[in-house]
């Protein structure tokens, strides 16, 4: 079985895609921190490689053409991603899952993560990186982010903590039959 795991930043996609990892024992493929380890190695911040990654689509375009090629040509693995689900569309055994948050929620989450100081900072760079991301899909794919239609299940991450979603999750894989 394929598992997807997409959501906004900061809602909580990389904690569960680990834990789902390390419980089903499978490999975890994140394009997030893809994306991360890129901006780091030319010393960019996330939104400063957003915004060049919106001048030079080759950027995203490599990342999710690479998620896309395991998706069709692997099984028994977890992409983590925004455009995961996307991504797998016409995979036969996939379970698509968004995890979902309140905009507040992922601030404070990212807040901790980066250990900034500033709420009102880290929202505003949250709100600047979702935007360049959607105008982003829209461009590329023509993908509506905030279209969840796609999705075999949607979260609210706010509402349970990590254990408690990984516990929702197994049932729905384990009653799909779950990796092999």
């Amino acid at each position: 079985m394929l598992l997807t795991i997409s959501g906004l930043p900061g809602s909580g996609t990389t904690t569960i895609s680990r834990l789902l990892a390390e419980y089903y024992e499978v490999e975890l493929i994140s394009s997030g921190e893809i994306f991360r380890r890129l901006a780091k190695e030319r010393g960019l911040s996330l939104s400063e490689f957003g915004a060049l990654a919106e001048k030079d689509a080759t950027i995203d375009l490599e990342i999710d053409r690479n998620q896309k090629a395991i998706a069709h040509s692997q099984d028994n693995i977890i992409l983590e991603s925004r455009l995961a689900g996307h991504m797998a569309e016409g995979v036969p055994n996939v379970l698509k899952v968004w995890i979902k948050a309140p905009m507040l929620v992922r601030v404070q989450r990212i807040q901790r993560r980066e250990k900034s100081l500033s709420f009102d900072e880290e929202l505003e760079k949250t709100v600047e990186r979702e935007k360049s991301e959607a105008l982003r899909y829209k461009n590329y794919y023509g993908i509506d982010i905030t279209d969840l239609s796609i999705y075999d299940l949607v979260i609210d991450s706010a509402k349970w903590n990590q254990y408690q979603t990984l516990d929702i999750l197994r049932v729905a894989i384990d009653s799909l039959g779950g990796p092999a």
